[in-house]
Parts: structure tokens; sequence; C-alpha cells
């Protein structure tokens, strides 16, 4: 079955770093866009960063441009969320997410995907 693993999280201070990573398997990792979704305590999940299935395109939120970068190894089945210059407010649990879909485009509505992982605490102290 399709899971999905994530990894990476931690306690960081605010201006500093974190790589997160998600490993895949069940499914063929290439034929499918991924997304980075996030979720803090009594709000709405929301989008963080999406990549194509083949890695030729990004979207991310507004406010994490410029200071994330979302990227995908498809021979490792893995992608990743590099988070830099971290901010309080940047403080949730991260989800990696499979789309719903076999389709060469990145969506930001939680609904067209079909799959996520358990979840990876991100929290910066200011």
């Amino acid at each position: 079955q399709v899971q999905l693993v994530e990894s990476g999280g931690g306690v960081v201070q605010a201006g500093g770093s974190l790589r997160l990573s998600c490993t895949a398997s069940g499914f063929t990792f290439s034929s499918y866009s991924m997304g980075w979704f996030r979720q803090a305590p009594g709000t709405e999940r929301e989008f963080v960063a999406g990549i194509r299935s083949d890695g030729g395109t990004t979207e991310y939120l507004d406010s994490v441009k410029g200071r994330f970068t979302i990227s995908r190894d498809n021979a490792k089945k893995s992608l990743y969320l590099q988070t830099n210059s971290l901010i309080p407010d940047d403080t949730a649990v991260y989800y990696c997410a499979k789309t719903a879909f076999s389709i060469a485009a990145i969506f930001r509505t939680p609904k067209t995907y079909g799959a996520w992982g358990q979840g990876t605490q991100v929290t910066v102290s200011s």
C-alpha cells in the first residue's frame, strides 16, 4: 500500500534551518506530483510547496517564497523541503502528500491529494 514517511523536523531558533525528507513506497513515485502542507493548532491544513512529477515545476505559499525549497529525487523515491530563515509563524506539523491522480500539474487544495504521511513537527522559537 502507499506509504509516506516524513523525517527531519525538530526545534530550531528563529533564523535557523531544517531539511525535511519524505520517503515514499507502494506506488510509482515518478508519476505523481507531490506536495508539502502544514497545520498549526486550531488552523486548517495549508499548502506550503508543490513539485511536478518530473521536478520541472515548483510552486510555493507566498510567505515561504525565497526561504523554502522543494525538491525530489525520483530514483530514491524521496521528496525534500529545505527550510531556511525560519520564523515562529512556521511552527506547525508538516505533511508530505501524494496527488490523487497521475497528472503533471501542481495542486494547492488538500482534497486533490490522495495519501498523506504521519507528519513531522517543526517548532521555531523566538
